[in-house]
Order: C-alpha cells, then sequence, then structure tokens
C-alpha cells in the first residue's frame, strides 16, 4: 500500500485496514501507535478523555456515558468495538456513526504517514501497523477535525499497551473485571487489572464499578488523583424490572437520584449506568440537573445487549461472550424475565474459555440450539456443541447456519409460547441484526 493507491471509497478504505493484522491478533506494544499520532499532531490531545475499560460492560457504559454528556451540550465523540453491522458505528459523533467521507478524508490524509511507520518498523524487524493501530488513530484524527469538546473511549483489549492509551485519560473508568483473554492479560483477575490500570495517568480522576477487593486495591494503588469505586463511594439500590427496561435509584458522589428509568434490561445494567451517571458527575465537578439526568437515560441504548427485537414471540439478543458475561444473562432472565422455559440459540468464537461459559449456561435453556458464528472466528456448531455437552448441558439440536437456526428457535418460541435468547458472541448479534433488517428493508 502507498500514498499513490486509490482509495475514494469507503470500501477500498476497509479493504486496506482489513487487509492488516486483525484485531484479534494482538500486538502488545504502544510504541508505533504513539509514532503515528506523533506525525499526526497528536490529535487525541485536543479534547478531553474518558477512557473506559472493564472486562464486561464497556460499551453500554461508553454509550450512557455520551448520552449523558451530549445532554448537557457538549459535542461528543465515541469510540467502540467491535461494531455489530457496521464499521462506522464504532466512531460516532454526536450519538451517531461518522458518515463514510470522514473515514475517507483521514485515511487519504494520513497514508503518507502510516507508510512511513510502516517502513520504520519494517527496518527495525516488526510488524507493521496493525488495523486496530491504524484504526483508533484515524478515529483521533477524525474527532479533532469534527471538533469535538469530550471523547468517550473504549479500549480494545486491557488497557496499560492497548493502542488507545496513548491519549491520557481525565477521567479513567472500569467496568466489572473478570477472566478473559487470559493469554494475552494474565491468567488470574489481580493481573488482568494490572493491564486494565495502565489507562490510569496522572492526574486521572478513578470511577470504577463494584470489584472484588484485590481488584480495588490495585485501582487505588495506581491511582495518583481521586478514586470512586461502587459499593462504596457511590452505589445502586432499589432495581427493578419496569416494562422493557429497568428502574433504579442512585447515590452518586454529589446527589442522589431517586427512581430513574432507561430502556435498558439487566441489574448489570443498572450497575453499568451508574457508574456512567458517576463518571459524568466527576467529569463535569458536580451533580447532573434531575431532567438532564431522566431525559439522557430515557434516550439511552446499548444495541446487542439484551436487546429486545420482538415481542411475539420474544426474542432476546445478547453478546455476552464469556463466563461472566453469560452469568450476567442468567440472572436477566430470571431477574427480568422470569424465563426458566426459554429456547437459547449459542454460537461462540474459539478464543473464549468454552468450557466455563459451558457451565454458566447449563440448565439455562429447556430447548438449546448451537450454532456457528459465521466469520473466520466462529467455531463449528458441531466442535462447541462437543464441549457443551461434556459438561452435561443437552444440545436439542445442531444448526451450521446461523439464520437457520435463528429461524427454527423462533418458530418454536410461536409455536410454544416461549422466549427466544440469541448469545455467546457480538459477531452472532451483529450477523442476525444486519439480516433482520435487510428482511425489514424487503430484501431476502
Amino acid at each position: 500500500m502507498s500514498s499513490s493507491d486509490n482509495f475514494d471509497t469507503i470500501d477500498q478504505v476497509l479493504a486496506a485496514l482489513y487487509a492488516r493484522q486483525p484485531e484479534s491478533k494482538i500486538e502488545a506494544r504502544l510504541d508505533p501507535t504513539k509514532r503515528l499520532v506523533d506525525l499526526m499532531g497528536s490529535p487525541q490531545a485536543n479534547y478531553k478523555i474518558i477512557h473506559i475499560t472493564g472486562t464486561n460492560g464497556k460499551t453500554s457504559i461508553a454509550r450512557i456515558t455520551e448520552r449523558l454528556l451530549r445532554e448537557h451540550g457538549l459535542r461528543t465523540g465515541r469510540l467502540t468495538s467491535p461494531h455489530l453491522v457496521k464499521f462506522n458505528e464504532r466512531i460516532a459523533l454526536d450519538g451517531e456513526p461518522v458518515e463514510d467521507q470522514r473515514i475517507i478524508d483521514a485515511f487519504q490524509e494520513n497514508l503518507p504517514l502510516i507508510d512511513l511507520v510502516d517502513q520504520e518498523l519494517e527496518l527495525a524487524g516488526e510488524a507493521a501497523l496493525t488495523f486496530f493501530e491504524v484504526f483508533t488513530a484515524l478515529a483521533f484524527h477524525v474527532f479533532s477535525d469534527a471538533p469535538i469538546d469530550v471523547l468517550v473511549l473504549e479500549v480494545g483489549i486491557g488497557g496499560l499497551w492497548d493502542a488507545t492509551n496513548v491519549a491520557d485519560a481525565d477521567v479513567a473508568v472500569f467496568g466489572s473485571i473478570a477472566l478473559d483473554h487470559q493469554k494475552t492479560l494474565g491468567e488470574t483477575v489481580e493481573e488482568i487489572a494490572e493491564t486494565k490500570a495502565g489507562i490510569i495517568k496522572p492526574g486521572s480522576i478513578v470511577v470504577s464499578n463494584s470489584q472484588l477487593a484485590s481488584v480495588e486495591a490495585i485501582l487505588r494503588r495506581h491511582a495518583e488523583n481521586d478514586v470512586f469505586i461502587g459499593g462504596g463511594e457511590f452505589k445502586f439500590s432499589d432495581a427493578e424490572p419496569d416494562g422493557f427496561g429497568t428502574r433504579f435509584t442512585v447515590q452518586a458522589i454529589f446527589s442522589e437520584y431517586p427512581s430513574v428509568w432507561m430502556p435498558i434490561i439487566g441489574q448489570h445494567q443498572a450497575q453499568n449506568a451508574t457508574t456512567a451517571i458517576v463518571a459524568v458527575e466527576a467529569f463535569l465537578g458536580r451533580s447532573i440537573a434531575d431532567e438532564v439526568l431522566r431525559a439522557a437515560l430515557a434516550d439511552a441504548i446499548t444495541p446487542g445487549r439484551l436487546q429486545v427485537v420482538s415481542k411475539e414471540p420474544l426474542v432476546v439478543l445478547d453478546g455476552a461472550h464469556n463466563p461472566a458475561g453469560l452469568e450476567s444473562l442468567r440472572e436477566a432472565m430470571n431477574w427480568h424475565f422470569a424465563a426458566p422455559k426459554a429456547i437459547g440459540v449459542v454460537g461462540m468464537v474459539g478464543d473464549k474459555d468454552l468450557v466455563s461459559s459451558a457451565q454458566e449456561l447449563a440448565g439455562v435453556f429447556e430447548h438449546l440450539i448451537i450454532t456457528s458464528v459465521p466469520g473466520g472466528r466462529g467455531i463449528p456448531a458441531s466442535e462447541l456443541e462437543a464441549v457443551f455437552t461434556d459438561q452435561g448441558v443437552l444440545v436439542d439440536e445442531i444448526d451450521e447456519d446461523f439464520w437457520s437456526a435463528h429461524s427454527s428457535a423462533v418458530k418454536l418460541g410461536a409455536e410454544t409460547n416461549r422466549p427466544v435468547f440469541v448469545s455467546g458472541s457480538l459477531y452472532l448479534v451483529g450477523a442476525l441484526l444486519e439480516r433482520l433488517q435487510d428482511k425489514d428493508d424487503g430484501e431476502e
């Protein structure tokens, strides 16, 4: 690739990005991204940063945080990954995916610099810039050009050497930390927490979901500024299902917000929303006006996270993809839906803890269909079925085609008046959402 190549369409730009080392293959390094953004003029330094990490809940916290900031009249950017349907979902301005042209322009303008860093890496015997390293730098450029007041920035994996960590957090936010990506981040929760704590910079205010005592100690040790951790400095209470949403009360650091409501499902999401509220309080240095908070929460969405896509029969998509996430799914099924006789469609990618995930789903579904996640990372349904069976999970059907599996589950749900839950992978949920959108648009 060179600056003389033709990159006039989003498809050409994305093809060039995807030709690089994929985000599923991590380079535990920060210097190449730092070199690239330095050459670009450090666009990530042109706005405030709320940086979010954690094992689960990152995107939900990011979306709610961004919606709260936007209700204050701030111009916002939001960087999340992966996307569910369209790449542009990853780079949002004022809550909406950016236009193709902004991505094209950023790529064209910075391609000579990308080529230069690639050449320097080659001379040093290192791998070229990865997809995620280039994508992150380009996103920083888009946000700087917009311009924005504040960026809500979700890490890719970990924190310390994640490409997003070339930015300095004004507020460093932590969702729940548990085991995931052990081969990359560490074999224990404490080792993983040490890596994630790398987003804490001098001057960062730290806001975190409630954590294990050992993890909390690590976050406090890394912090040089104020630390606010759920269960101690703030908390939520009285969480209860309310329609297709959740009602709860928040005791934050500046104010109490009684009986607030959001159209997001799950007690764990009440915790995530509470952390987002406290992150915004910490960023603003004051309480949030009651009418601002309620308006923003009532408009908050978290696609692919306990997302209801049909009410008759009830069909819920949830991208839980590790044991802790699947535990939250199981708890939400009982807490919100009272659904002990549910139909499940599950597909997963091969780099997850399949054994522990299977154990979390033991006895959860009355009828379980195992399917394959589309794309190169998905584990074949037959292999996943073998793992589940070995863990004593009864599998009723195997269907390698995810759309066929979904259709069978929906048909059975309609015939037996049972809810359907699709889970195991955000890639599975994204593929289903894309097909559902195509169907709504009249395509077959």
